[in-house]
């Protein structure tokens, strides 16, 4: 794997995380606000608990465990607005790290595992919570339309 895999891949990521906040918008407050829907989450707690465990993978893997980051999960439930600016500061640490990574560092094993194997799972991790997200909002009526991989792809081949 190389670092401009893992690039790619966290601006997929970034892409449709960014169309799904976009389609909570005008979600009702009592939708985004609702508890217990899948497992005891509902939309909010869905995306909030993507953000921490993208923020947790960060920190954990750049501090080699020695710091926790963050649990915005244990705080009071986030905003829409809120959120996306959190993931706007996500994103800019994610491609600051990124950025400094060679392929060699990705290769770097922690437990065993691999860094860029470790990152492409908090993109997948990402991909079951946005999916999660996804299906409830397009049952309250706002789809946040396709989130597939290769239409990203596309998108970016076009450029």
């Amino acid at each position: 794997m190389h670092v401009d895999d893992i690039r790619f891949l966290f601006g997929y990521d970034q892409h449709a995380t960014g169309r799904l906040l976009d389609a909570c918008v005008d979600v009702d407050p009592a939708v985004w606000e609702r508890a217990n829907v899948v497992g005891e989450r509902g939309v909010g707690g869905i995306l909030v608990h993507q953000l921490g465990s993208t923020q947790r993978w960060r920190v954990g893997l750049r501090s080699r465990g020695a710091e926790e980051g963050p649990r915005p999960e244990l705080e009071p439930l986030l905003t829409v607005e809120d959120l996306r600016a959190r993931w706007t500061s996500e994103w800019d640490a994610y491609d600051e790290w990124i950025s400094a990574m060679s392929d060699n560092d990705l290769a770097e094993l922690d437990e065993g595992v691999s860094i860029w194997q470790l990152l492409a799972h908090v993109v997948n991790h990402g991909t079951q919570h946005r999916s999660e997200a996804a299906a409830l909002l397009t049952a309250e009526g706002h789809s946040p339309g396709d989130l597939d991989m290769f239409d990203f792809a596309e998108a970016q081949a076009a450029r």
